[in-house]
Formats: structure tokens, sequence, C-alpha cells
């Protein structure tokens, strides 16, 4: 039994081990960027929630978004902050495990939500008639339960054979923060399996979500091209613009990173998509949508009109 215990109790992250110098000036434009990326949509969540003319089940689930978005920075960011200033860039091993798990787990369900986004998208735009019906509220509660939950499942068996195995040495990870195929190369024994398992899953889980997202855009081109005025074309493809540019920002990064064979990852190459996915994709997210969305810059507007008013002193 002894072989099966776990020798190693924390982990050491490479990090930017090659831009040792630029490190203070890193740690200051990426707590920018995590201040920046907290502040704009925890902003988006609050202005949702008090403009009644924003709940609408595209706005429920761009709330949703949101919040992911909040979640996803926060299991990471914050230690890659800490090692960045630190010379021990360390980390426990459960914390390892667990920023590893939460890292899929949100990953997971930010992929399904666009997707369900769009399916929102198509049903508005192709049978607006119906909308009211089939985008109910209580369909929208169920689709967003539904979306946290299979990101719950989906990532917990990779978690737990990844807890069985067995770490003794070396334990450094090639990495800023705990992605599964570094942390799973550490182990003492023979890890094919388990990589291959990350593969399938992350390819499955991707290219099914990209379907169930570009699918619903092809029927909604088709449905927008027979709008006689262009007008009315145009007015339809606004809706759909901020989605489509947050989706193909998300998928073509996590694609390159996650549906490709682990032998041809580049671990440098994929350091670098991975800050761009963790930490400049979250912060884009508000700004998309508040620039190309006039319901949303109106309502912004109201608010911190209603806010600087209150801030004021009395004369």
């Amino acid at each position: 039994m002894e072989e099966n215990l776990t020798a190693v109790t924390g982990f050491i992250f490479l990090g930017f081990s090659g831009l040792q110098h630029l490190q203070p000036l890193l740690f200051v434009l990426i707590l920018l960027i995590y201040l920046f990326t907290l502040i704009g949509n925890g902003l988006i969540i609050t202005i949702v929630y008090v403009d009644l003319r924003l709940h609408t089940p595209m706005y429920f689930f761009l709330c949703n978004l949101s919040l992911l978005e909040i979640l996803f920075v926060l299991s990471i960011t914050p230690k890659m902050l800490e090692n960045l200033l630190s010379q021990a860039k360390v980390i426990s091993f459960w914390g390892c495990i667990t920023q590893c798990y939460f890292y899929f787990f949100l990953g997971t369900a930010d992929f399904i939500l666009l997707a369900i986004m769009s399916f929102d998208r198509y049903v508005a735009i192709c049978h607006p008639l119906h909308y009211p019906v089939i985008m109910s509220g209580h369909v929208c509660v169920f689709l967003v339960m539904g979306c946290w939950l299979v990101g719950f499942l989906s990532t917990l068996y990779p978690l737990i054979l990844l807890c069985q195995l067995p770490f003794c040495g070396p334990n450094v990870i090639n990495h800023f923060f705990c992605d599964y195929a570094p942390l799973v190369r550490l182990s003492c024994v023979d890890t094919h399996f388990l990589l291959m398992i990350e593969y399938v899953l992350s390819s499955v889980v991707l290219l099914t979500s990209l379907s169930f997202t570009a699918v619903p855009y092809l029927y909604i081109i088709a449905t927008v091209l027979h709008i006689p005025l262009a007008t009315g074309r145009r007015k339809a493809f606004s809706t759909c613009t901020s989605h489509i540019t947050v989706a193909s920002i998300y998928y073509i990064s996590a694609i390159f990173m996650y549906a490709r064979p682990i032998q041809s990852r580049s671990l440098d190459l994929q350091k670098v998509v991975v800050v761009f996915n963790i930490i400049v994709s979250p912060l884009l997210n508000p700004f998309i949508y508040t620039l190309r969305n006039k319901k949303v810059k109106e309502a912004l507007k109201e608010y911190l009109t209603r806010k600087s008013s209150v801030l004021q002193p009395e004369p």
C-alpha cells in the first residue's frame, strides 16, 4: 500500500521563469486587468439586476456568463499574482487539485452557456412569436442549472483519477497554474491513459458545444437573409454580434490549447495562449457587450448618473 501514497505535498511553478526581470511589470499589468475584469463583469451583473428593462433571457444568460468569468479569474489569478512577487512559487497538493478542478469546471460551464446563448438568439430571431413561451423563466433557469451541473460533473471523473495518482517527485510544474496535463506528467506511473481521457473529454466538450453554438447561427443567417429590408437585417444581426465575438475568442484559444494531440503542444506557446484565455478574454466580455449593445449602454449611463447624483453633496 505504501507505493500508492502521495509523497509530494506541494508543487512548484516554473511560471514565467525566462522573464524574471519583467515579473514586477507583469504583476502590475495582470493586477490591473484582474481588477478591471472583476469590476466590469460585476457592473454588468449589477446593471442587469437593477434595470427592469434588462430582465430578459438574453441578459439573464449574460449575467451568468459574467459570474462564470468572475469565478474563473478568481480560481487562477490571485495565486498567479502571489507567485509573481514570491521567490518560492509553491502551491499545496490539494490547493493544486482544487485549482485544476475549478479551472475545467468553470471553463466547461462557460462553453455550454455560450451554446445556450446561441439557442436563445436562434429562437428570438427565427421564432419570435414563440419566444416568450420557449424561453420562459423556468426554461432559462433550467438551462443555466444544467450548464453548471454538466460543468461540475463532466470534470469530476478525471479529477478522481488524478487524486489517485502517486506523486513522488519531481514536483515542478512547467506552468503558472495547475493545468491537468503538466500535473499528470509529474506522476510516478504511466499516465498515457489519463492524458488520452483529458484529450478526448476536452475535444468532446469543445467540439460539441461549438456545434451547438454554430448551427443556430446557420439558421439565423438563413432567416436574416430573407428579411427584405436592409435595416431589418442589420437590427437582427446586431443582437448577435457581441455573442459571436465572445464565442470566437473563447473557442479559438481553447481549441488551440486542448483539442490538439498532447504530443503537438508546445508548453511555452501554450502559456502565452493560456494567459490570453485566462486574463484577457474575461476582461473583453464586459467591454464587448457594453460597447456593442445599445440597451446595456443606456442602462449603464443611467446607473452611473444615479450613482454620481447620490454621491454628490447637497448644497
